[in-house]
């Protein structure tokens, strides 16, 4: 699909790096002036599918994270990827309070925040070779 604009960024599965995340995005964002709200709900997004990447996809070992943004009039796209573990069961995973790792301090609530935040979520996986996920949010024009 041709994007009126888009960019594309990658960084180390670090965990210091998801604020980064956040703030690309929100740069990225910030020439539709979007309202607190929405930059909110898409930065929450981004966040979780970042720090999904990290703790679910490298668990522990060094790899990076890809970050795509992209609009079509006030239609965001937003796509967050690794090259690490995969997931065996989608379904399973985008479960609410199901996690991989009950051993570390998470909810397992990353898919439903995306889901909750954002207008459309679609994941991609094969495993031993990575996870892209792929998130739409319309912008109101007000």
């Amino acid at each position: 699909m041709q994007y009126e604009n888009e960019a594309r960024v990658f960084f180390c599965a670090k965990s210091e790096n998801e604020s980064f995340a956040r703030m690309f995005t929100a740069i990225f964002l910030a020439q539709f002036d979007p309202t607190v709200s929405e930059m909110t709900d898409i930065k929450m997004a981004v966040s979780e599918a970042v720090t999904n990447a990290i703790i679910h996809g490298y668990e522990s070992q060094e790899g990076n994270v890809e970050l795509y943004c992209a609009y079509e009039k006030q239609r965001i796209y937003i796509e967050v990827a690794d090259q690490g573990k995969g997931i065996s069961d989608i379904t399973q995973a985008r479960e609410p309070l199901y996690t991989s790792k009950p051993e570390i301090e998470r909810s397992g609530m990353g898919f439903t925040i995306m889901e909750t935040f954002m207008d459309k979520v679609h994941v991609e996986s094969e495993i031993g070779k990575g996870t892209r996920i792929f998130m739409e949010k319309n912008l109101v024009k007000e």
